[in-house]
């Protein structure tokens, strides 16, 4: 059984909100998108990335989808479709050239969690108090730190450390990272956009989790600290409580 609550917020500092948040609780499907591209662009980009993946799954069930190699697939084409419809918009004559954006999924299976990204939407799995990130960014300075050229927190302190290098209509085609891993009872996903992780740490993250028991109280305390923090950008978080 899930215990589910989502939360999107304009933030403190932008004037629209660029982010996007589908769920559909009866497939136990959560996707979370955060658009870039300037004013309109962002947001509709990020709005056919979850409308187009959740699309996908009710006109191909996904709960008939074997676990494995195949259930791996249906997200890759599923993110290849958004892509490309949004890659076709993006183009130059397509009405919105340059928008793009990221996109996380997690998609919950009897005991075990199934989660695909492109960019740097992230989720993480809380446990036992601690969290921890689940997904790999898809930017220029988080290659630089798994290689070793700077440190973490050199990472955080550079100004260019939200260009990212894969996402959803920036080329024409994609390769989504893809996660999965058991589940137990207690464990938290999130799902979030840059807006929550810049401004709330994982210990924060953490504490936060064990102190709200519904998830609709979780989701917005968290976006209530991002936005006490600064509310630099827009705030999307998406949390799964497996209870």
């Amino acid at each position: 059984m899930l215990s589910v609550g989502f939360k999107t917020d304009r933030g403190m500092k932008r004037e629209i909100n660029e982010d996007s948040v589908f769920v559909l609780p009866d497939r136990q499907l959560f996707i979370v998108a955060d658009g870039v591209g300037g004013r309109s662009s962002g947001e509709v980009a990020s709005s056919l990335a979850v409308e187009s993946i959740a699309g996908f799954a009710v006109d191909s069930p996904v709960e008939d989808v074997p676990a494995g190699r195949e259930l791996r697939e249906y997200f890759m084409s599923a993110f290849r479709k958004a892509n490309s419809r949004i890659y076709a918009m993006a183009r130059p004559g397509g009405g919105h050239p340059g928008m793009a954006t990221t996109c996380v999924l997690a998609y919950v299976r009897g005991s075990y969690a199934y989660v695909v990204n492109v960019g740097d939407s992230r989720a993480y799995l809380v446990r036992d108090g601690v969290a921890r990130q689940v997904t790999e960014d898809h930017s220029a300075v988080r290659e630089m730190v798994r290689t070793g050229l700077i440190s973490e927190e050199e990472a955080r302190r550079r100004p260019d450390r939200n260009v990212i290098t894969r996402a959803l209509g920036g080329e024409e085609d994609i390769a989504p990272d893809f996660f999965s891993f058991e589940l137990f009872p207690g464990d938290t996903l999130i799902l979030c956009t840059d807006g929550l992780y810049s401004e709330v740490s994982e210990a924060q993250m953490a504490e936060l989790c064990g102190r709200y028991k519904t998830m609709h109280r979780l989701t917005r305390q968290l976006v209530s600290e991002a936005n006490r923090r600064g509310g630099s950008d827009n705030i999307t978080v998406c949390c799964v409580r497996i209870v």
